[in-house]
């Protein structure tokens, strides 16, 4: 990862206003649905192994719906769809762990042959790094998959810190992942901006008293991203491109 030095205290605070500070020290990203779409990938992982134990597939909709708590729940999500049990009865179910085992063989053949950066993405990351902006990843999903996806799509160096779902003890909403980054970098939640796709993102960033921005392009189970109230609902990566003042 890049080590870059953390950018001057006269950032402008990123919660200021309407969210407004277009300069702020710190910009953590979550993964799926705000940099890359990955749902067509995990579903066809999803039905590699529900098809291989002999269970009805699932629909690219409801894995979409199921994206956001991490890989294991959705997969317990999915399973509790295709067999009928409920999902308290598939966590416990001794059988878990070798179609998790599956799943994560299945997921790492599919990585990157379906999932894609969204448009924009990577002049927003490059602009930030050349501005001297810190960078990182918050997100829920499972360290062994977040290395392949990253790796697929040129992301692997692009980010100071990367906090998964199983890196600390607990994942969003809890804020310690957030709170964790603006430790590391020295930062003030003024100083910092997470950008989401999602509520659960929107309740990581109000309890870390960090201002947050949500895109409506990615899995937020159905439901307008406006509903969770962020600073900003910014359209795509050039609206996020436009409200940080990158060129």
């Amino acid at each position: 990862r890049h080590h870059r030095r953390t950018h001057g205290g006269g950032s402008s605070p990123a919660g200021a206003g309407e969210g407004a500070g277009v300069n702020p020290a710190l910009v953590m990203f979550d993964l799926d649905g705000t940099l890359v779409e990955t749902a067509p990938e995990i579903a066809d992982a999803v039905n590699d192994t529900l098809a291989e134990a002999g269970w009805p597939v699932v629909t690219q909709g409801q894995v979409e719906g199921w994206i956001g708590q991490g890989t294991g729940e959705l997969l317990i999500a999915a399973l509790s769809q295709a067999t009928g049990m409920a999902a308290a009865a598939v966590r416990l179910d001794p059988g878990l762990a070798p179609l998790s085992a599956r799943f994560g063989h299945h997921y790492a053949c599919r990585c990157g042959t379906r999932s894609r950066l969204y448009p924009g993405v990577n002049a927003v990351l490059e602009g930030l790094r050349q501005r001297g902006t810190r960078l990182a990843v918050v997100t829920n999903k499972e360290t062994r998959y977040v290395q392949p996806v990253l790796a697929a799509h040129g992301l692997h160096d692009s980010f100071d810190r990367v906090v998964c779902g199983d890196t600390l003890s607990t994942k969003k909403p809890d804020p310690a992942g957030v709170l964790s980054c603006l430790v590391e970098f020295g930062a003030t939640p003024q100083m910092a901006l997470l950008v989401g796709d999602s509520s659960i993102d929107a309740a990581t960033a109000r309890q870390a008293a960090v201002a947050v921005w949500l895109l409506p392009h990615g899995y937020n189970a159905g439901q307008p991203v406006a509903d969770c109230q962020p600073d900003r609902v910014v359209a795509d990566f050039a609206a996020v491109a436009a409200c940080l003042g990158l060129p």
